[in-house]
């Protein structure tokens, strides 16, 4: 569909080529989320991330995503993009860039997109610790 960028993938994110796909000279704002591996959890030291994916799944429900928040608000654009593998501190993540007429939507349809893929995408996130490791359910 025209208008959305999904991507799951295994290599670095490039977030202004994110940004880039969403830019269209109709659009007064550009809101974008990214989410970067940070370097503690509950006040253990992370040393890395690892993140696993049913992928067939995952692109699924990532591009239901995208058509809600067209469907929903005054969005021209939108690029939701997920890191799988392993992800060291400070490494992105997952990028979400919305582009809309006025920032208001921007910005309402990007928190959206994000809660929605931590709610609903099948992405599981491994945090590794010096003293070992656990699941987070921070996807389902």
């Amino acid at each position: 569909m025209e208008g959305i960028d999904i991507q799951l993938y295994d290599r670095k994110i490039i977030e202004r080529e994110v940004e880039a796909f969403v830019y269209d000279p109709s659009c007064g704002g550009i809101v974008s989320f990214v989410g970067k591996v940070r370097d503690a959890t509950q006040n253990k030291q992370v040393l890395r991330l690892e993140f696993e994916s049913y992928e067939p799944m995952a692109i699924k429900e990532m591009r239901k995503i995208a058509q809600q928040v067209l469907e929903r608000w005054s969005v021209k654009k939108i690029a939701i993009h997920h890191r799988i593998g392993v992800l060291q501190i400070e490494d992105t993540a997952v990028v979400i860039s919305v582009s809309a007429p006025h920032r208001k939507d921007a910005f309402v349809a990007c928190q959206y997109a994000i809660d929605t893929l931590k709610e609903t995408v099948p992405i599981w996130k491994k945090e590794i610790f010096e003293d070992g490791e656990v699941w987070v359910a921070a996807h389902p």
